[in-house]
């Protein structure tokens, strides 16, 4: 203690070298929920800028590279260069190109024969992860609402289209995901975006559940591309049409409940799961009716509804978990 009403903390010396501290810098002292205080050498609550840098070779892989970016991408790096001891291979630049038409907020801004440097230009701030993750969600339910009318109506192009649009989902999951890293390695960020970081876990979750439902609702409009529904019985086509609707109802309430943080509807969703359940497998008997080429098919998208029911009670198990 010093004087009447100060106290004198000491810090670690090989802390204040690595983080080049020097006398009468500032530091900021940020208290956590649990009452613990946290020691900041950055007082300006400027975002953090990582720098990833990756040597790409004639011998590289491209898939590997290409997953390499989009790891980094989503770990929060700001600044990622691309290098070669020569001449930068000729995929190097395609799977640059693929990397950033893919990943939300990239951009090429310097390119050399032997370099290639991205930049982060997306504010995090800019993109809430409550409206990301409103979108992607109202997506996926339009997706899910498609490809049971292309199963109904045999409608192949609408089924292609769901297909596609599951890009954009995967997009906006990455986009979550890097948000949320980039949170809880930046507590000045946290505070800024007023998330907390359970909350950021949360969405990201919730995010990856979300993405798994667009999954198969991409997978029951490829299936449906192989099917005639000159070949099923009306009755039949008439249940899985019903099933799939009720199971996108339940996933918009799941996602509902999320929003509101209503668990007393997030408790009352899980216990719809095993009724789902039961109609799914009373379509898969009678699908095994059928020829097997019919059947497969016919299975693979009552699974696929019963998934998405499945996956919304995920979403309602993690509203009950973190708002109690």
């Amino acid at each position: 203690m010093s004087g009447g009403s100060s106290y004198i903390v000491s810090l670690p010396k090989d802390w204040i070298i690595k983080s080049r501290i020097k006398k009468n810098d500032p530091v900021g002292l940020i208290e956590q929920d649990d009452g613990t205080i946290l020691i900041t050498p950055n007082t300006s609550g400027e975002q953090i800028r990582k720098t990833w840098e990756f040597e790409v070779a004639a011998s590289t892989d491209e898939t590997y590279f290409l997953r390499c970016m989009i790891g980094a991408y989503i770990s929060g790096y700001t600044v990622m260069k691309i290098w070669a001891h020569g001449r930068l291979p000729a995929f190097a630049s395609v799977k640059v190109r693929e990397f950033t038409s893919m990943a939300i907020g990239q951009e090429v801004v310097d390119e050399t024969d032997t370099t290639i440097e991205i930049k982060d230009l997306l504010n995090p701030s800019e993109m809430p992860l409550n409206n990301t993750l409103s979108r992607m969600s109202v997506i996926v339910m339009k997706m899910h609402q498609d490809a049971m009318e292309a199963f109904k109506n045999n409608d192949r192009s609408l089924a292609d289209n769901v297909v596609l649009r599951d890009n954009d989902v995967d997009r906006l999951h990455w986009l979550i995901a890097r948000q949320s890293n980039l949170l809880l390695n930046d507590i000045n960020l946290g505070r800024k975006m007023e998330i907390s970081n359970d909350l950021a876990v949360s969405y990201f979750l919730t995010s990856r559940i979300i993405e798994r439902v667009g999954d198969h609702a991409s997978r029951i409009a490829k299936n449906s591309k192989y099917l005639d529904s000159g070949e099923l019985s009306p009755e039949l086509i008439e249940q899985i049409s019903k099933t799939g609707i009720n199971a996108n109802n339940v996933f918009r309430k799941s996602v509902d409940s999320f929003f509101n943080g209503d668990i007393k509807a997030a408790n009352e969703l899980i216990d719809m799961t095993g009724y789902n359940a039961e109609v799914c497998r009373e379509i898969n008997d009678i699908a095994l009716t059928y020829d097997a080429s019919v059947a497969t098919h016919l299975v693979s998208i009552s699974d696929s509804i019963r998934r998405v029911v499945d996956y919304s009670a995920d979403i309602c198990e993690n509203v009950i978990n973190h708002h109690i």
